[in-house]
């Protein structure tokens, strides 16, 4: 082998050219070419996706820096009197930390592992949401029970739920796949699955965790390869059943009505006084904003302007920029996670790449829903948006989500090294 190739050889293996060279008793002297080259590659190069993992960490600062916006001047309303001006931010960049934390102790366990945990966690999720029914383990909250005080956060089983479904869902399809064709076989137990799910969501009520959760099955059921018209018999059956439950509900048909005309005068100090307030604050943003910290809407005008509503928040400070920028942000991030999938099940990781591409759908799903509710697109439904709106339980599960699908692309790369399972 020529000390050129060997060079080469010893810079891909992110190795000392020259020390390579001496061990085998060959010169150690490379040509100036050579030597610039292996000085100006890396020695090491990183085994998981980085552009993904630096836009999470954007939207993360960007999300930490505009919650502290928000919430600034909530110690002024006499409801939040007792807290400091940054008792938010402080708790919000205290479940950062610990989502952190968690997603790299989550990345250290292959999927093969999530795989065969999948019926735990399920059964796990459903006894943490019949749990947090009971009224001394449970806390109520603007009259929805959806929270465990665990101390440092109050937990939220719906969210757990959102990836115990997904990893479940992926497992489920990969030991279905003889049998996808077979409505009775293959479909109609993970409905049943999913069902019970459903019906502990409306017990608290949470109809937004359903819908997310409901669009997360029947995606992977789709991207699985069940069958076209059974796939779309199920999409009917799902929006029929949303449907049914918005017409038996006097106060979801209300919030239907005042999104149809939230500025009527029955409505604009209603149910449609969120929408219409962050409506004013897109209006008051225009082009280029307002400016950061120059919000008028947060001064006590638009309830919940650090979680479901913070993209108004950013709409008024950022302009019509920040919100195309951040649009364009998550657009990326869940086209990049669902090339992820697609690559793994090209290498025949079918669990994996369809775990993938359920975490794809769940933060892509659950951020158009904020999006279009914030911009009056979609009715009124109380979900964060992803690695941004305040929150702890949203936040440490989005994390340990992206730690999955960057734990899918680390176990990609190693693969198409040629690297033994």
């Amino acid at each position: 082998m020529t000390p050129r190739l060997r060079a080469a050889l010893a810079r891909l293996l992110g190795r000392d050219p020259h020390a390579l060279l001496a061990a085998d008793g060959l010169p150690v002297r490379l040509s100036s070419r050579s030597a610039r080259s292996a000085q100006t590659l890396p020695r090491r190069q990183f085994g998981f996706d980085q552009p993904l993992f630096w836009v999470v960490l954007a939207l993360l600062g960007w999300g930490l820096v505009m919650v502290y916006s928000a919430t600034i001047a909530l110690p002024d309303n006499p409801r939040f009197a007792h807290f400091a001006h940054t008792h938010f931010v402080l708790r919000h960049g205290m479940a950062i930390g610990i989502g952190c934390a968690a997603a790299w102790l989550v990345f250290q366990f292959p999927m093969r592992a999530w795989q065969q945990l999948a019926g735990w966690l399920f059964a796990g999720a459903l006894l943490l949401l019949v749990l947090v029914l009971v009224p001394f383990i449970g806390i109520e909250v603007n009259g929805a029970r959806r929270w465990i005080p665990l101390g440092l956060m109050n937990f939220q089983p719906a969210e757990l739920a959102k990836l115990a479904v997904l990893i479940y869902a992926a497992d489920y399809m990969v030991r279905k796949m003889e049998v996808k064709e077979h409505f009775f076989r293959a479909v109609l137990p993970m409905a049943a699955a999913v069902g019970v799910v459903g019906l502990l969501l409306l017990a608290q009520p949470d109809m937004g965790a359903f819908m997310v959760i409901a669009v997360i099955a029947m995606g992977i059921l789709f991207l699985g390869g069940v069958n076209a018209r059974m796939f779309f018999l199920i999409a009917l059956v799902v929006v029929a059943a949303f449907a049914l439950m918005i017409f038996l509900s006097d106060w979801r048909r209300e919030r239907i009505f005042a999104y149809l005309d939230p500025w009527s005068a029955e409505h604009v100090l209603g149910k449609g006084y969120q929408l219409t307030h962050a409506l004013i604050a897109f209006g008051r943003g225009e082009i280029f904003g307002v400016g950061l910290g120059g919000s008028v809407e947060k001064l006590h005008w638009l309830p919940e302007a650090h979680t479901d509503f913070l993209l108004a928040v950013i709409g008024e400070e950022f302009g019509l920029l920040g919100v195309l920028l951040l649009i364009g942000l998550f657009l990326w991030l869940t086209r990049r996670i669902m090339h992820i999938g697609r690559q793994a099940i090209a290498l025949d990781q079918v669990f994996a790449g369809l775990a993938a591409q359920g975490v794809g759908l769940w933060l892509g799903f659950q951020a158009f829903i904020n999006i279009g509710v914030n911009l009056g697109a979609l009715p009124t439904k109380g979900l964060t948006l992803p690695f941004m709106s305040y929150g702890g339980s949203a936040i440490l599960l989005n994390l340990i989500a992206i730690a999955i699908v960057l734990r899918v692309d680390y176990e990609n790369r190693e693969l198409m090294r040629g690297a033994r399972k």
